[in-house]
């Protein structure tokens, strides 16, 4: 019977085909091992990020409960009492999404705010998490969360050179600040 080279071609194809499938289904079974193990770590730490960000805005609560049927909200309670809401806030800024965390006083007064993620421009519009900026957010009501070019002792100064992020982020705070003074005032007895 003669050898046929069109017979060995055919058998070369079908092993590298079966090898190629042996490789990706073990490789798949890597990868997936792999995000096993380190995604449980992975959601441990980002609840860890999330806990010490919660504690360092309201620095005096002891626990952090989760709020029913409001996502990502939580209520920073001392002594069984609500002292402070904890809330996402987003915003668009120059360099795109803005995500904060906002801590809100149960009056609807904002306490704080930390940038979470941003891509605002390295040395203007990422001074935003410096104290200088942010403390100019405390005790403030909703209604003197305007930025200002010019100084004044009711509103948000704009940042030097970064007046899109200083907006961003101001109306960013202000609605987390006016949902938690909606939510608040249906809580009242």
């Amino acid at each position: 019977m003669a050898h046929d080279a069109h017979d060995d071609k055919n058998n070369s194809v079908f092993k590298i085909t079966l090898n190629l499938v042996v490789t990706c289904f073990i490789s798949g079974i890597i990868i997936a091992t792999a995000f096993a193990i380190t995604e449980p770590v992975a959601a441990e730490q980002r609840v860890k990020a999330k806990n010490d960000a919660m504690k360092e805005l309201v620095k005096d609560a002891e626990t952090f409960k989760a709020i029913d049927g409001k996502e990502g909200w939580y209520a920073a309670l001392k002594g069984g009492k609500v002292i402070a809401y904890v809330v996402p806030a987003n915003s668009k800024g120059y360099g795109g999404n803005i995500e904060m965390l906002a801590a809100v006083t149960p009056e609807g007064k904002t306490m704080d705010f930390k940038v979470l993620k941003h891509n605002e421009t390295p040395g203007l519009g990422d001074k935003m998490v410096e104290p200088k900026f942010r403390n100019q957010f405390a005790n403030k009501d909703p209604k003197d969360l305007e930025v200002v070019k010019v100084p004044t002792d009711k509103n948000i100064q704009a940042l030097t050179g970064a007046t899109i992020t200083s907006r961003a982020v101001t109306k960013g705070v202000k609605e987390a600040v006016e949902a938690v003074a909606a939510y608040s005032a249906t809580q009242k007895k």
